[in-house]
């Protein structure tokens, strides 16, 4: 029968056995996969509707700032009331009009200038990326559903492959593999969360509405949500920084006082880290340089914590040795 729970580390399993374990945990990954697909699918105009939210509004601000080419609803009935503004108040400046039409022509002009000021803001659009090919709106929405059914799904497929491997890790070791493993899904959230919220929004202002004056700005679908998934993945697997350094102090490659003394290179790698990403341009790369900047700060302390409880462990195991009639030299 497939195994679908860790098996104890005493066990002693066939290559045939190891196979089905990892034959059921893949069974399990994929069902997994396929729901979270099932329902990304099905919500797939919510999702989509997230990815646009980084796009600029349709209205005024966009138009003249170069980042859409055409004006929108809001900015032709805007126009459209200015001029009728304009002409009931030529009509009240006419000689011969009486006091009482010109009061009336007048009126109207503020009425036309009031509805002109509210209409950008009541009527603005959210700007939607363009499709080129017969059926790149289909594949582009599976697409979307897809990383996103990975994303929902992640928690669950770091569950299997820490179960697959935690019966060949003794108590010791289980015991700090358990923290990793609710760590790791918990960081790549964080930085995902972090991309779409501040990283994105800032980035395709600066990315769309550069030069926009001497192109005509058209966002096409495929490329934009591939730009944003790719970003949010990128930074989100950069976020895993700090379990990195605990691995390489947990085999004894660094430490505490090593991640402190070679600061300033790590400061420029992780730069340049971060300009490798998507979007290598100064906005988006500045914004995902601070927080991995900070994970390393962070990745400093808990270093020199887990320096002085080895130092104080190797103390207590000296000392015990010592009681025992042992000479610790």
């Amino acid at each position: 029968m497939a195994r679908i729970r860790p098996i104890g580390h005493e066990d002693r399993l066939s290559i045939v056995d190891h196979l089905d374990e990892l034959r059921s945990r893949l069974f399990v990954c994929l069902a997994a996969l396929a729901v979270a697909f099932g329902l990304c699918f099905w919500q797939n105009n919510h999702l989509l509707t997230v990815l646009n939210r980084a796009l600029p509004d349709n209205s005024r601000a966009a138009v003249h700032n170069g980042l859409s080419s055409v004006p929108s609803e809001s900015v032709q009935f805007e126009r459209l009331f200015t001029k009728l503004a304009a002409s009931q108040t030529a009509l009240a400046n006419t000689p011969g009009v009486s006091a009482q039409a010109r009061q009336i022509y007048l009126q109207t002009a503020a009425e036309y200038t009031q509805v002109a000021k509210t209409l950008p803001k009541s009527l603005s659009t959210q700007e939607k990326p363009v499709t080129l090919g017969v059926g790149e709106s289909f594949t582009t929405t599976l697409t979307v559903a897809a990383y996103f059914a990975l994303l929902f799904s992640l928690p669950v497929l770091i569950y299997e492959g820490y179960a697959f491997v935690i019966p060949a890790l003794s108590q010791t070791e289980r015991r700090a593999a358990y923290p990793v493993m609710a760590a790791a899904p918990a960081l790549f959230l964080a930085g995902v969360v972090f991309t779409y919220i501040v990283v994105l929004p800032p980035a395709v202002h600066f990315l769309q509405g550069y030069n926009a004056d001497q192109f005509q700005v058209l966002v096409q679908a495929k490329s934009y949500y591939s730009f944003e998934i790719l970003t949010m993945l990128a930074v989100g697997l950069a976020f895993q920084l700090p379990l990195g350094l605990l691995g390489l102090h947990r085999v004894g490659v660094i430490n505490g006082s090593t991640l402190t003394r070679h600061w300033r290179y790590a400061t420029v790698i992780i730069a340049v880290v971060a300009a490798a990403m998507p979007g290598a341009d100064p906005v988006t790369t500045g914004l995902e340089t601070a927080p991995l900047v900070i994970l390393f700060l962070a990745s400093i302390v808990l270093l020199k914590i887990a320096d002085r409880r080895a130092a104080a462990r190797a103390a207590r195991e000296a000392k015990a040795a010592f009681g025992d009639g042992l000479d610790p030299t």
